[in-house]
């Protein structure tokens, strides 16, 4: 059928467009809608035939291409006048398929919904229902755009849509599916009409340009299919244009750059280049290259766009193996380019590309001046890519001061020395010391812990079984260890320790500090020690700085923290946990445990040699 119109379109004086002269005229026609056609021939098998069909689906996938189909399948009577009720198959044109095809047949009218989309207009639809259909077997209702009926409109209908009269069908097509109310959706059976696949676009324009005599690179197929989006009509309204190229050069082959020229593409080598200049930090060659494809006609956003999809390509390799490299819009023509760079970078690093690209492109997108909003984003990437990846930063850092944790250091462990019950002992700080001090072989497992915890002599412990307390310090620990975080919390942030004895605590509050502190803490102390405690709240004194304060000065004073903080010098350090909150890493290996001089720039190292490779 597509043959015999095709033939018409080259007889006929007035030039007709490719996207209407190649229009499907029956289901083996339709290109990459095959469930729904599946679906559609069983039905019709098995006569099972709703009343009232919906195809949804963006610009140009066949969705009113599909509806006349449909209703010619439901009309079809051989061109003998052959009636063998409804069929899908048509491969011979019917009394009725070519009146219908050309919106001309009494009995299958077709509606533009947004042009008429009033009540009243749906009123004359209902009113002309009950009348049977004059030449064909059942009437035909096609409402295009459908979601632009009025709500009165769309009420009006549904009593009709639900039971209409057995000689009536109406097939809807929108591509604005939730726009539609869910009473209209419920009584009808849906379709969606995807986006065309690249590759099976390719091959339909290759088979259109072959009937009509244009020589057309594969690889220019390609781009137009990519520029398309997956619609059919944009394609065919693009390779238009390409014919007009191929008549221009006298009838020669109609080569990819001249579609790259006509499209405002980026050349392919161009972006392979740009892309390694960026992962290599090169910022001055990746601004002249993406300034030189600017300047031959490429769009900023479309040129962010093709590294997206290269960076795509080589995430996939990385994850899937070099098989991966025949998929994706590079194709096999970038496959053993893909493979090759791809041997020499890592995955974060392209997540981390990934995440800088699509930043970029968004901003390009909505930025007065894309050109300048995409050479912001190349140079976001190329800084970048200088930068070790999250990972390999905490193993430097980890290197440079194996004795961290939680962003305070301890010395190098020495020498056990004989512990003395009265001498204080290094413990990891556990809730459960305040109520089980640590002695003889327990002290002894804990000498090479991070915090340091004091232990009294055995004649100062309390003899009832209580937690013994010795400093403020206990004070916010067994607020923690009786669930109180809030109180906790208070503590740290409010609290100016002016002085500390047994059983009195003297403190300034800070100003933002609640008005029931004190009271809260005394009523605390009783109910979880046992005995009366005196907190005396003074003006007279500053006190000690809070312990919020002083454990974000030791943290901040910190040679890890620094080295940290200069390498990332947008970084900022948003929140401080105990150690014996997180639970310590193990070691990769026994070198990791050893200690290492702190002068050791082990991240500056790890810098200098991702620089001389070229990784990002």
């Amino acid at each position: 059928m597509a043959d015999q119109q095709a033939e018409t379109g080259k007889s006929g004086g007035a030039y007709q467009v490719l996207a209407r002269k190649y229009r499907p005229q029956n289901f083996d026609d339709l290109i990459g809608h095959g469930p729904m056609v599946k679906t559609l021939k069983n039905a019709f098998a098995a006569n099972r035939i709703a009343h009232a069909y919906i195809l949804t689906g963006v610009r140009g996938v066949g969705k009113t291409t599909t509806a006349r189909i449909l209703a010619r399948a439901l009309n079809y009577v051989g061109p003998n006048g052959e009636d063998n009720g409804p069929q899908i198959d048509m491969a011979e044109e019917g009394l009725h398929c070519k009146a219908i095809a050309e919106s001309r047949h009494p009995d299958v009218m077709e509606m533009d919904a947004a042009s008429r989309t009033g009540v009243g207009d749906i009123r004359e639809l209902i009113e002309g229902v009950r009348y049977a259909p004059v030449e064909a077997r059942y009437k035909v209702y096609i409402i295009d755009e459908v979601h632009m009926l009025s709500t009165a409109a769309f009420n009006a209908l549904l009593k009709t849509l639900e039971e209409p009269p057995p000689h009536v069908k109406f097939i809807f097509a929108t591509t604005e599916i939730r726009k539609l109310p869910v009473t209209v959706l419920s009584r009808c059976q849906r379709f969606d009409l995807r986006r065309i696949d690249p590759e099976v676009l390719t091959d339909h324009l290759a088979s259109i340009a072959e009937k009509e005599n244009v020589k057309i690179d594969r690889d220019g197929l390609w781009m137009i299919a990519r520029a398309a989006e997956g619609s059919v009509r944009d394609g065919l309204s693009i390779l238009d244009q390409a014919i007009v190229q191929h008549t221009a050069q006298g009838g020669e082959a109609v080569s990819a750059d001249m579609i790259r020229d006509m499209l405002g593409l980026a050349d392919r080598s161009s972006v392979w280049a740009l892309l390694e200049a960026a992962m290599k930090g090169d910022a001055k060659t990746a601004l002249e290259n993406f300034r030189s494809q600017y300047d031959a006609g490429a769009e900023p956003a479309q040129i962010l766009r093709d590294l997206l999809d290269l960076t795509h390509l080589l995430t996939r390799i990385k994850a899937a193996g070099p098989d991966a490299a025949t998929h994706g819009p590079a194709g096999e023509a970038d496959a053993e380019r893909a493979k090759t760079m791809a041997t020499g970078l890592e995955m974060n690093a392209l997540t981390r590309v990934w995440s800088l690209l699509m930043k970029g492109l968004t901003e390009t997108q909505m930025a007065p001046d894309a050109a300048a909003s995409g050479e912001m984003a190349l140079i976001r990437l190329c800084f970048a890519a200088d930068l070790p990846t999250p990972d390999e930063a905490l193993k430097a850092l980890k290197k440079n001061n194996s004795g961290a944790r939680g962003g305070v250091s301890a010395p190098a462990p020495t020498e056990k020395a004989p512990v003395d019950a009265a001498a204080p002992v290094r413990g990891r700080a556990s809730a459960d010391a305040l109520y089980d001090p640590p002695s003889g072989e327990k002290a002894d497992q804990q000498q090479d812990a991070e915090v340091i915890e004091i232990c009294p002599p055995m004649s100062q412990r309390p003899k009832d079984g209580g937690p013994w307390i010795r400093s403020f310090d206990d004070v916010v620990k067994l607020a923690g260890r009786m669930r109180d975080a809030k109180l906790r919390t208070e503590l740290e942030a409010y609290v100016h320790l002016v002085s500390f004895r047994e059983g009195g605590i003297e403190l300034r509050l800070h100003d933002d500090a609640p008005a029931d502190l004190a009271n809260r803490l005394t009523l605390r102390l009783k109910e979880w020690t046992g005995r009366a405690w005196i907190i005396s709240v003074t003006s007279e004194h500053e006190g000690e700085e809070t312990v919020r304060d002083a454990r974000a000065r030791e943290v901040m004073a910190h040679p890890m923290v620094q080295k940290a903080l200069e390498l990332f010098p947008d970084a900022k350090v948003t929140a401080i946990r105990e150690a014996d909150a997180i639970a310590a890493p193990e070691p990769e290996s026994d070198e990791e445990d050893a200690p290492i001089d702190p002068d050791d720039d082990a991240v500056a190292e790890a810098v200098a040699a991702r620089k001389e490779t070229g990784k990002a």
